[in-house]
């Protein structure tokens, strides 16, 4: 599951220290239990983000099947897409 204060936090990061490999790596050692993937947010179809900024969205990602899969259910949330938009 993850939070909206966990969320919350992980966006203000992301916000004030960029999203890059570095920052999923960084994401990845404070939440070791917590999926993260970075992406282009134009690679995302048919499912809406949980948070939008300027330069980046967020996805929920559900990995309790066997696939990974994007969902908008916070109880069933074990992992975030931080999607980066590209004007």
């Amino acid at each position: 599951m993850i939070g909206q204060q966990q969320l919350a936090t992980i966006v203000r990061l992301v916000e004030d220290q960029g999203l890059d490999s570095a920052m999923i790596a960084h994401l990845r050692g404070m939440y070791p239990g917590v999926h993260f993937t970075h992406c282009l947010d134009e690679e995302i179809n048919h499912i809406a983000p949980v948070q939008e900024r300027p330069d980046f969205n967020v996805y929920l990602v559900d990995s309790r099947q066997h696939c990974l899969c994007l969902t908008e259910d916070f109880e069933s949330a074990s992992g975030l897409v931080l999607a980066e938009v590209i004007d």
